[in-house]
This record gives structure tokens, C-alpha cells and sequence, in this order.
């Protein structure tokens, strides 16, 4: 089956690397690895901070009168936050051109309105803190509701190692694709494409009747369907070795223990089984929490 390869999203250099920051210190390799994506592709590092004022003057109440003085010390931390965090940029990535700012919007608005033209967002996890916490944070609304390419960099971990891709045969999964091979490309690096076929519509994924696939052979069946859905991007992309791996269930354990040693793991924002209007597919919320590496969580518009 021939798939399209269009990739729209392959980022001019006129679309910035947009970088999240808060001064704690999961901003900190969040804005080492938007550096490094920055000076790989010739792009600006655009570092802001959301300052979320609506939320001070709601606070406050009839304790407005205090509000002048108390957002000028707000104002007064955040530009210390981006200035440091534009210290570190450019400590990392000499060559790169860096913008920062300081906005009054809250963090999660500010970075899905400027997720729409950016490549890609990037946002920073701070270790230790578990998936209770991170519900209703900017993490997961920015995650969910984001346009293009979302970054979770969790902890300090920075290594060489492949580029691993969900595949489901989804749009959503096309996508990621998309992006996988494209990072693949300008890292230099391996991409290993994981698909897990235990509840895979195979009518769906790759155009043969379920029945045409013997149940004794489905995983030899499944890897040469993968091969075959990737001809096209192997053809786009010669110089990116890739490797295909199937699973029979698990996606969200089977990805999770590939991050071990990825250095990169992308993602559809939603999976094959995720109910229509669900931003956030149930793998990718588990994996930008979870993962050891940093997580693409890629949205088809």
C-alpha cells in the first residue's frame, strides 16, 4: 500500500523553537535540549515565561492595592528567569539567536497559542513529581491542547540514542512519522519504529482482511506490513537507518522500556483506539510522565 509522505510541518527556519520556563529546575535541560534542537535546525530559541496576572487580581480581591508592588516583583522574577535561562542557551549553543519574554498570560495559554507556529514547544519536567500533581498543570494542558510538535524533557538525561516511533497506522500515527523520520534526519540517528498489533484493525492498518493473516504467523505478518507502511518514508529519508520492532500488546511498557536508551521518543497525541474528541490519547499521557527520555507528542494539524 503506498502511503503519502507529506510533511508540511518540516519547519522552516523562520519557525522558532519555542522554550517554556519557571525558574525551577526541570526548566533547566528543557532549555538545553531547545538549544540544541534550535542550533541543529538554524532556528531562533524564543524562551518565555507566563506570568498568569488574571489569577494574581483574582487572588488578591480586596486586597487589590497591593497589586502593583506585588507584580512588579513578579515581573522582576520572571525576567530573571528567562535571563538565566537564556545564560544557559546560550552556554550550550553559542551560534544560536535568542528572543526571550516575559508575558502577562497564563503559561499554558501563552505556550498553545505559540505551539501553533512553533518547531516544535518544548516544556521541562521537575524529577520526582508524580502523575497526581502534573493533572490540570501546564504540562498536561499544554501536552493536550497544542498544535504541532510538544516536547516533554523530563530530568537532567542526555544521551545519543535512536529516534523510537509509535506506530498504529492511525492519521495521528502518519504524523508522527513524519516527525520521526524528520528528527531522525537531522540527528544523524537511528530511528526504530514499535508497533504494537494485539488490537490493531488490520482492514484499517494496512488494507488486507484479517483472515488473509494467519493467527500462527500474525507477528511475521505484522513486521512486513510495518516494513511495507514505511517504504515510502525510508524512500524520503535514504540516510536514516531504520529498524522495525512488534509487540503483541503493552504499547505504553513496551515504549516506556525504549526510552531507556532513545534519545528521542515521538508519538501520535492520540492512538487508533481513542475515542473522537479525546486530545490526549491514554500511551502518550502515560509516556510524557513517565518516559526516561524526552517525549514528542506530535498533533496532526
Amino acid at each position: 500500500m503506498s502511503v503519502r509522505t507529506t510533511d508540511d510541518r518540516s519547519g522552516s527556519a523562520l519557525s522558532p523553537v519555542v522554550v517554556g520556563v519557571d525558574g525551577t529546575e526541570g526548566s533547566l535541560p528543557a532549555v538545553r535540549w531547545a538549544a540544541a534542537t534550535a542550533a541543529r535546525g538554524g532556528r531562533e530559541l524564543l524562551i518565555t515565561h507566563g506570568l498568569d496576572l488574571s489569577a494574581v487580581h483574582a487572588a488578591l480581591g480586596n486586597y487589590a492595592t497591593t497589586a502593583p508592588a506585588l507584580i512588579a516583583e513578579l515581573r522582576s522574577r520572571g525576567a530573571e528567569f528567562v535571563a538565566d535561562a537564556r545564560g544557559i542557551a546560550l552556554a550550550a549553543e553559542p551560534s544560536i539567536a535568542v528572543r526571550t519574554e516575559v508575558s502577562d498570560a497564563k503559561p499554558a495559554e501563552l505556550l498553545i497559542r505559540y505551539s501553533a507556529g512553533a518547531h516544535p514547544t518544548v516544556l521541562g519536567v521537575t524529577p520526582g513529581i508524580g502523575t497526581l500533581l502534573h493533572l490540570g498543570s501546564t504540562l498536561l494542558a499544554v501536552v493536550s491542547h497544542g498544535h504541532g510538535d510538544i516536547v516533554v524533557v523530563r530530568g537532567a538525561i542526555e544521551r545519543d540514542g535512536p529516534v523510537v516511533v509509535g506506530v498504529d497506522g492511525s492519521a495521528v500515527g502518519e504524523a508522527a512519522l513524519a516527525a520521526a523520520f524528520r528528527e531522525a534526519s537531522e540527528r544523524r540517528a537511528e530511528l526504530v519504529a514499535v508497533h504494537i498489533w494485539s488490537d490493531v484493525d488490520l482492514a484499517e492498518f494496512s488494507g488486507y482482511s484479517f483472515l488473509d493473516v494467519p493467527p500462527e504467523s500474525m507477528a511475521d505478518a505484522e513486521k512486513s506490513l510495518l516494513t511495507t507502511r514505511l517504504a515510502d518514508w525510508c524512500a524520503k529519508y535514504p540516510e536514516v537507518p531504520v529498524t522495525c520492532e512488534v509487540y503483541p500488546f503493552d504499547a505504553a511498557h513496551r515504549l516506556t522500556e525504549w526510552s531507556k536508551s532513545a534519545g528521542l521518543l515521538v508519538v501520535g497525541s492520540r492512538g487508533r483506539g481513542g475515542f473522537r474528541g479525546m486530545l490526549l490519547g491514554s500511551t502518550s499521557n502515560s509516556l510524557v510522565q513517565q518516559a526516561f527520555c524526552p517525549v514528542m507528542v506530535v498533533h496532526p494539524d
